[in-house]
């Protein structure tokens, strides 16, 4: 049976005496097409192998929609480090004329040893007046970050410093680089660079894949320690890395299928092509499956884990989102109902990025502005990635304290371990109150693992911090070991896309519409790691930079 939406796509024809060679020779997108007459079986699996794996490096024509065009001969400059006085500002350049602003600046005949850093002095091209003394890097393309020829001017970071370099390579941009060297012909000018324009330079050059421009936006992002272990990984390339494995294995796959399509007829083909190209293909699948069942891990680490800090009133609740994000976030009272909205601060606990709401105490609403408290405690449950549970060890069988138990520790522990839903840590604050023996005898009857603590004297604290970064390591992923993690939404639904396309791979059923299903999951990997991803997708990305990187 022929699915419908697979019936939609474009179908190359079998081969057979029906076929015109002149329609064949026109056929495109086919993998070994240009194979008209019979080759030894190597080489005609050579030649089907060499074409597909060609398909998905074409780069799309990369022309910003957004601002400005990028023109490849143009030279930028910008300041690459922070804003604000400072020691050392680094100012940079790229592009064809970076070599000739660097003579116009040192009035030096040849720019210093490539990749050395040498002292010179920085004049003003016009009026010839000192600016600064400063430490100046070369780096002729394509040995450079942007593949372009590239200048680095370490100059000291007093704001009339930076401004007077700034100005000096306006005046360059202004005065018009010919006029400065005196020759013949038309010079590129320099421009200030736009936001992520070197970093977009040098992917539009192949120096760096699409997800490793990501790993170096999350990189300059991170702001707690599994953030920058992760962002290094998808800097270093691991996750191209493990597609392109993915697009080697299809690609391998569609060779096989495309010469069963040739030669099956002719009987020049091994029994086992197909059977081995399927099973190569199921493989996959699983593979992707299960990196699609991360419970978006990687994404939470990047953006931040979600905890709540629930329980019924009076138990402690603001006094330990006090204590851990170290600062006075909620209002600490004796009276019960202090706390009537979603007080939410984003903390570093344990390496790992959290946003932390503490909440109103789960009771029966004493009057209208509870009851909405109560109500947006409850929908903030329903977010959590990780639930605290607090109750107080000194009152485990009020009433309130049941409910919690009954209503929201219970449902959330009958969960099976491995579940990727919510998770929960019940905490027995106020330890301090009680003799040892009682608080453990009280605990037992709860029938559920806890852990004791005291805000007040920090008792308890260590091993909440120890539990609280195992469950976080299982809810975001440890950054440090097994498989790279999908940290943005365009990376789900790429290998959804490639998933879905190989759900639709049969080719007991058809072997066109199989070999058509095999390229558009290729497609799909091929735009992940920026192989013809659209110019819109492009532009949100890079966004995300400061000017000058």
């Amino acid at each position: 049976m022929v699915i419908e939406w697979l019936s939609a796509l474009p179908v190359t024809p079998r081969r057979g005496r029906d076929f015109p060679p002149e329609r064949e020779a026109a056929q495109e997108g086919r993998a070994g097409r240009a194979l008209v007459t019979w080759r030894p079986m190597w080489r005609g699996l050579s030649a089907l192998a060499t074409r597909a794996a060609r398909a998905p490096r074409r780069l799309c024509a990369r022309r910003s929609s957004g601002a400005r065009p990028w023109a490849p001969g143009s030279t930028i400059f910008a300041l690459s480090s922070g804003q604000g006085r400072c020691a050392i500002a680094v100012i940079r350049t790229s592009g064809p004329a970076s070599g000739l602003a660097l003579r116009s600046l040192t009035a030096s005949r040849e720019p210093p040893p490539a990749r050395s850093a040498c002292l010179r002095l920085l004049r003003h091209p016009r009026s010839g007046e000192p600016l600064d003394r400063a430490l100046v890097l070369w780096f002729p393309g394509p040995q450079s970050f942007t593949g372009e020829d590239c200048v680095e001017l370490h100059v000291h970071g007093g704001p009339a410093v930076v401004s007077g370099v700034l100005q000096a390579l306006g005046i360059c941009r202004r005065m018009g680089i010919k006029d400065l060297v005196m020759l013949p012909g038309s010079v590129p000018g320099l421009r200030p660079a736009e936001a992520g324009e070197f970093t977009r330079r040098a992917f539009a050059h192949g120096k760096l894949s699409l997800t490793e421009v990501e790993g170096l936006a999350d990189l300059i992002h991170a702001e707690t320690e599994a953030q920058r272990r992760q962002a290094l990984r998808q800097l270093d390339g691991e996750l191209g890395q493990l597609c392109r494995g993915w697009a080697e294995t299809l690609t391998k796959a569609l060779a096989h299928v495309e010469a069963y399509i040739d030669f099956g007829e002719d009987d020049h083909l091994e029994e086992d092509v197909l059977e081995q190209a399927d099973k190569d293909v199921r493989a996959l699948e699983a593979a992707l499956g299960s990196h699609l069942r991360d419970a978006r891990r990687g994404q939470r680490l990047r953006s931040g884990a979600h905890i709540v800090v629930a329980g019924p009133p009076n138990a402690g609740k603001s006094s330990l989102v006090n204590l851990l994000s170290r600062k006075p976030v909620s209002i600490v009272s004796p009276e019960p109902g202090t706390t009537r909205d979603v007080l939410e601060t984003p903390v570093d606990l344990a390496g790992f990025p959290v946003l932390l709401s503490d909440t109103a105490g789960l009771r029966e609403g004493v009057g209208a502005v509870e009851q909405e408290g109560v109500r947006r405690a409850h929908q903030r449950l329903e977010q959590a990635d990780l639930i605290l549970g607090v109750l107080d060890a000194s009152d485990l069988a009020s009433p309130s304290s049941r409910s919690f138990l009954d209503t929201v520790a219970a449902r959330l522990v009958a969960q099976r371990p491995d579940s990727c839903g919510q998770r929960l840590l019940l905490l027995l604050n106020k330890s301090d109150l009680l003799p040892a023996r009682t608080a453990d005898s009280d605990a037992a009857l709860l029938g559920l693992p806890y852990l004791l603590l005291s805000c007040r004297t920090g008792a308890g604290l260590d091993g909440l911090l120890q539990a609280l970064k195992t469950e976080l390591a299982a809810v975001c992923g440890d950054p440090s070991t097994g498989p790279p993690l999908l940290t943005r939404a365009r990376h789900q639904h790429h290998l959804q896309g490639c998933l879905d396309a190989l759900r639709h791979y049969q080719p007991a059923t058809d072997l066109a519409l199989a070999a058509e299903a095999l390229r558009l999951a290729r497609r799909h990997l091929s735009h992940l790691t920026g192989g013809g991803g659209t110019e819109e997708i492009l532009d949100l990305i890079f966004r995300d930079f400061c000017v000058g990187k």
